[in-house]
């Protein structure tokens, strides 16, 4: 694939998590949560630059440690405002929000993700991974429904669709937190207030859509263990362990 868009990699990273404060720096196989992902991310092609965005000193002070280029941002309430500062100071035609609680991964998550924006067929993508009924019945756990043409219907933290006659097979989505944009689609998502829907569930993709904005959802093999509670950490320590054997 001739590539001559300039990629932007963006790790949005908070100390003030809810559900599992600090977990960014929470420490898996030796270093820092936020090191697995950058390392991670760094090993797609696509990616002409990836920097670590925070307003924490604490997480500012260990990325300079580990050698993680960052950047000092101002208080957000999620992670696509503090990529769009970002791309204030840059200047690049694709920024990708790659959220710091993903520490598995995978380059091929970011090549899938890239290819439609590379290509003008998109301007903003994201990923989905198919899970099993028991799965999404978890509310950490934010599943997608999707169009025929693989627009993105709606994100809940609620099992959709309602499987409500339980007579035929129900297919469950679990959306992979990971986001590339054109530029200017990137400004879009700025200018655009704070959604109902995106307040209600906490997820800020909805402001995207309540506003008629396209997203598109690519379907990858590739699960990923995105860590929002101490047991998927825990999960991840573990993954991590059995690798290294």
């Amino acid at each position: 694939m001739t590539n001559t868009k300039r990629i932007m990699g963006v790790i949005p990273a908070r100390l003030r998590s809810t559900r599992l404060p600090g977990k960014v720096l929470r420490e898996i196989a030796g270093k820092p949560m936020i090191y697995w992902v950058y390392v991670n991310a760094r090993r797609s092609t696509l990616l002409d630059d990836l920097i670590v965005a925070t307003d924490s000193d604490e997480i500012m002070s260990a990325c300079q440690a580990l050698e993680i280029p960052a950047t000092m941002t101002g208080d957000h309430p999620d992670g696509g405002d503090r990529v769009h500062e970002v791309m204030q100071r840059t200047d690049y035609d694709i920024y990708v929000n790659i959220q710091g609680d993903e520490p598995t991964l995978k380059p091929e998550h970011l090549d899938l993700l890239l290819a439609p924006l590379i290509a003008g067929k998109a301007n903003v993508s994201t990923l989905k991974v198919a899970i099993t009924p028991e799965e999404a019945q978890d509310p950490n756990c934010v599943k997608v429904v999707t169009q025929y043409d693989d627009r993105a219907l709606y994100f809940s933290r609620s099992p959709i669709p309602y499987d409500r006659d339980k007579t035929e097979p129900v297919a469950y989505f679990k959306h992979i937190g990971l986001y590339a944009y054109t530029r200017d689609a990137l400004a879009q998502f700025h200018a655009l207030p704070q959604s109902s829907l995106e307040l209600a569930e906490r997820l800020q993709q909805l402001r995207y859509l309540q506003s008629g904005v396209d997203i598109l959802v690519l379907e990858t093999e590739y699960d990923t263990v995105g860590v929002d509670t101490e047991a998927d950490l825990q999960r991840v320590i573990g993954i991590f362990a059995e690798g290294n054997k």
